[in-house]
Protein backbone atom coordinates (compact mmCIF):
# COMPACT_ATOMS: atom_id res chain seq x y z
CA UNK A 1 0.00 0.00 0.00
CA UNK A 2 2.82 2.39 0.89
CA UNK A 3 5.90 3.21 -1.18
CA UNK A 4 8.85 1.04 -0.19
CA UNK A 5 11.27 3.92 0.35
CA UNK A 6 11.18 5.74 3.67
CA UNK A 7 10.42 9.44 3.58
CA UNK A 8 14.07 10.47 3.92
CA UNK A 9 14.85 8.52 0.75
CA UNK A 10 11.98 10.25 -1.04
CA UNK A 11 13.34 13.60 0.13
CA UNK A 12 16.76 12.82 -1.30
CA UNK A 13 15.17 11.80 -4.60
CA UNK A 14 13.30 15.10 -4.88
CA UNK A 15 16.44 17.01 -3.90
CA UNK A 16 18.17 15.36 -6.84
CA UNK A 17 15.27 16.07 -9.18
CA UNK A 18 15.34 19.75 -8.19
CA UNK A 19 19.10 19.92 -8.77
CA UNK A 20 18.49 18.62 -12.29
CA UNK A 21 15.23 20.55 -12.91
CA UNK A 22 15.41 23.73 -10.80
CA UNK A 23 12.49 25.32 -12.70
CA UNK A 24 10.06 22.40 -12.25
CA UNK A 25 7.25 23.57 -9.94
CA UNK A 26 5.84 20.07 -9.48
CA UNK A 27 9.15 18.89 -8.04
CA UNK A 28 8.96 21.59 -5.36
CA UNK A 29 5.38 20.63 -4.56
CA UNK A 30 6.35 17.00 -4.19
CA UNK A 31 9.36 17.86 -2.02
CA UNK A 32 7.18 20.20 0.02
CA UNK A 33 4.76 17.34 0.66
CA UNK A 34 7.58 15.08 1.82
CA UNK A 35 8.97 17.84 4.05
CA UNK A 36 5.52 18.18 5.60
CA UNK A 37 5.27 14.43 6.13
CA UNK A 38 8.61 14.69 7.97
CA UNK A 39 7.12 17.51 10.12
CA UNK A 40 9.49 20.02 8.50
CA UNK A 41 6.73 22.59 8.28
CA UNK A 42 8.71 25.73 7.44
CA UNK A 43 10.66 23.88 4.76
CA UNK A 44 7.43 22.64 3.21
CA UNK A 45 6.07 26.19 2.99
CA UNK A 46 9.28 27.36 1.36
CA UNK A 47 8.93 24.66 -1.30
CA UNK A 48 5.29 25.52 -1.99
CA UNK A 49 6.21 29.21 -2.23
CA UNK A 50 8.89 28.44 -4.82
CA UNK A 51 6.44 26.35 -6.81
CA UNK A 52 4.02 29.29 -6.95
CA UNK A 53 6.83 31.65 -7.96
CA UNK A 54 7.63 29.34 -10.85
CA UNK A 55 3.98 29.06 -11.95
CA UNK A 56 1.46 31.48 -10.42
CA UNK A 57 -1.44 29.52 -11.96
CA UNK A 58 -1.07 26.76 -9.38
CA UNK A 59 -1.87 28.99 -6.38
CA UNK A 60 -5.54 27.93 -5.97
CA UNK A 61 -4.52 24.28 -6.19
CA UNK A 62 -1.86 24.43 -3.44
CA UNK A 63 -4.11 23.11 -0.68
CA UNK A 64 -1.06 21.46 0.86
CA UNK A 65 0.36 24.89 1.74
CA UNK A 66 -2.83 25.76 3.61
CA UNK A 67 -2.30 22.70 5.81
CA UNK A 68 1.31 23.71 6.42
CA UNK A 69 0.16 27.21 7.39
CA UNK A 70 -2.08 25.65 10.03
CA UNK A 71 0.79 23.76 11.63
CA UNK A 72 3.05 26.81 11.37
CA UNK A 73 0.29 28.63 13.32
CA UNK A 74 -0.08 31.11 10.47
CA UNK A 75 -3.84 30.88 10.80
CA UNK A 76 -4.91 34.07 9.02
CA UNK A 77 -2.83 33.09 5.98
CA UNK A 78 -4.25 29.59 6.15
CA UNK A 79 -7.85 30.82 6.16
CA UNK A 80 -7.15 33.12 3.22
CA UNK A 81 -5.41 30.32 1.35
CA UNK A 82 -8.36 27.94 1.69
CA UNK A 83 -10.72 30.69 0.49
CA UNK A 84 -8.61 30.96 -2.66
CA UNK A 85 -8.58 27.16 -3.05
CA UNK A 86 -12.36 27.08 -2.80
CA UNK A 87 -12.69 29.38 -5.82
CA UNK A 88 -11.71 26.38 -7.98
CA UNK A 89 -13.22 23.62 -5.82
CA UNK A 90 -16.27 25.15 -4.09
CA UNK A 91 -17.84 21.85 -2.98
CA UNK A 92 -14.84 20.50 -1.07
CA UNK A 93 -15.76 19.95 2.57
CA UNK A 94 -12.16 19.45 3.68
CA UNK A 95 -10.95 22.84 2.49
CA UNK A 96 -14.05 24.46 4.00
CA UNK A 97 -13.38 22.72 7.32
CA UNK A 98 -9.72 23.70 7.31
CA UNK A 99 -10.75 27.30 6.75
CA UNK A 100 -13.04 26.90 9.78
CA UNK A 101 -10.17 25.47 11.84
CA UNK A 102 -7.85 28.34 10.92
CA UNK A 103 -10.49 30.92 11.83
CA UNK A 104 -11.31 29.09 15.07
CA UNK A 105 -7.66 29.14 16.10
CA UNK A 106 -7.26 32.84 15.32
CA UNK A 107 -10.68 34.39 16.04
CA UNK A 108 -12.58 31.75 18.01
CA UNK A 109 -15.08 28.97 17.33
CA UNK A 110 -18.09 31.28 17.29
CA UNK A 111 -16.62 33.38 14.48
CA UNK A 112 -15.58 30.23 12.61
CA UNK A 113 -19.10 28.78 12.75
CA UNK A 114 -20.71 32.10 11.79
CA UNK A 115 -18.48 32.34 8.71
CA UNK A 116 -18.65 28.67 7.68
CA UNK A 117 -19.07 28.52 3.93
CA UNK A 118 -21.99 26.63 2.44
CA UNK A 119 -21.14 23.22 0.94
CA UNK A 120 -23.88 20.83 -0.15
CA UNK A 121 -22.55 18.57 -2.88
CA UNK A 122 -19.45 16.77 -1.60
CA UNK A 123 -20.10 13.21 -2.85
CA UNK A 124 -18.37 11.64 0.16
CA UNK A 125 -21.00 10.80 2.78
CA UNK A 126 -18.53 10.94 5.67
CA UNK A 127 -17.32 14.40 4.60
CA UNK A 128 -20.88 15.71 4.36
CA UNK A 129 -21.50 14.42 7.90
CA UNK A 130 -18.30 16.07 9.14
CA UNK A 131 -19.47 19.32 7.56
CA UNK A 132 -22.77 19.02 9.42
CA UNK A 133 -20.87 18.53 12.69
CA UNK A 134 -18.85 21.72 12.19
CA UNK A 135 -22.04 23.55 11.20
CA UNK A 136 -23.67 22.42 14.45
CA UNK A 137 -26.22 20.21 12.70
CA UNK A 138 -25.21 16.74 13.90
CA UNK A 139 -23.41 15.03 16.77
CA UNK A 140 -19.99 13.37 17.11
CA UNK A 141 -21.81 10.03 17.47
CA UNK A 142 -23.43 10.61 14.06
CA UNK A 143 -19.97 11.15 12.55
CA UNK A 144 -18.59 7.98 14.13
CA UNK A 145 -21.58 5.93 12.93
CA UNK A 146 -21.22 7.10 9.34
CA UNK A 147 -17.47 6.56 9.50
CA UNK A 148 -17.92 2.98 10.68
CA UNK A 149 -20.29 2.32 7.78
CA UNK A 150 -17.59 3.33 5.29
CA UNK A 151 -14.77 1.05 6.39
CA UNK A 152 -11.22 1.99 7.32
CA UNK A 153 -11.19 5.20 5.29
CA UNK A 154 -14.45 6.39 6.82
CA UNK A 155 -13.17 5.52 10.28
CA UNK A 156 -9.95 7.42 9.61
CA UNK A 157 -11.68 10.59 8.47
CA UNK A 158 -14.28 10.52 11.25
CA UNK A 159 -11.58 10.25 13.90
CA UNK A 160 -9.25 12.80 12.32
CA UNK A 161 -11.87 15.50 11.95
CA UNK A 162 -13.39 14.81 15.38
CA UNK A 163 -9.92 15.26 16.87
CA UNK A 164 -9.42 18.53 15.02
CA UNK A 165 -12.92 19.66 16.05
CA UNK A 166 -12.22 19.01 19.71
CA UNK A 167 -8.81 20.69 19.58
CA UNK A 168 -10.25 24.05 18.53
CA UNK A 169 -12.91 23.54 21.22
CA UNK A 170 -9.99 23.30 23.71
CA UNK A 171 -10.93 19.74 24.68
CA UNK A 172 -7.38 18.42 24.56
CA UNK A 173 -8.15 14.98 25.98
CA UNK A 174 -10.72 14.13 23.30
CA UNK A 175 -8.59 15.78 20.60
CA UNK A 176 -5.69 13.54 21.55
CA UNK A 177 -7.87 10.43 21.78
CA UNK A 178 -9.31 10.81 18.29
CA UNK A 179 -6.16 12.01 16.50
CA UNK A 180 -4.07 9.20 17.97
CA UNK A 181 -6.71 6.63 16.98
CA UNK A 182 -6.81 8.05 13.44
CA UNK A 183 -3.03 7.83 13.17
CA UNK A 184 -2.51 4.48 14.88
CA UNK A 185 -5.62 2.42 14.12
CA UNK A 186 -6.72 3.49 10.64
CA UNK A 187 -3.66 3.68 8.42
CA UNK A 188 -4.56 4.60 4.84
CA UNK A 189 -2.46 5.48 1.79
CA UNK A 190 -3.33 9.17 1.87
CA UNK A 191 -1.60 12.49 2.59
CA UNK A 192 -4.10 13.13 5.37
CA UNK A 193 -2.96 10.02 7.23
CA UNK A 194 0.52 11.51 7.30
CA UNK A 195 -1.05 14.74 8.55
CA UNK A 196 -2.49 12.80 11.50
CA UNK A 197 1.01 11.48 12.23
CA UNK A 198 2.47 14.99 12.01
CA UNK A 199 -0.25 16.35 14.29
CA UNK A 200 0.37 13.63 16.85
CA UNK A 201 4.13 14.15 16.77
CA UNK A 202 4.05 17.96 16.92
CA UNK A 203 1.73 17.79 19.94
CA UNK A 204 3.89 15.18 21.62
CA UNK A 205 1.00 12.69 21.78
CA UNK A 206 1.85 9.01 22.03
Amino acid sequence: MFPPNPLENQLQRWNETIRNQPKNPNAYIRRGMVNFQLAKIDESIQDFDIAEQLDARIKPYLWQRGLSYYYAERFAEGAQHFEIDLTVNPQDVEETVWRYLCIARSLGVKEARNSLLNVKNDPRRIMQCIYDLYAGDCTPDNVLTVGQSEGIKGNFYSHLYLGLYYEVENNVDLAQEYIVKAADNYKIDDYMWYLAQVHKNLRGWR
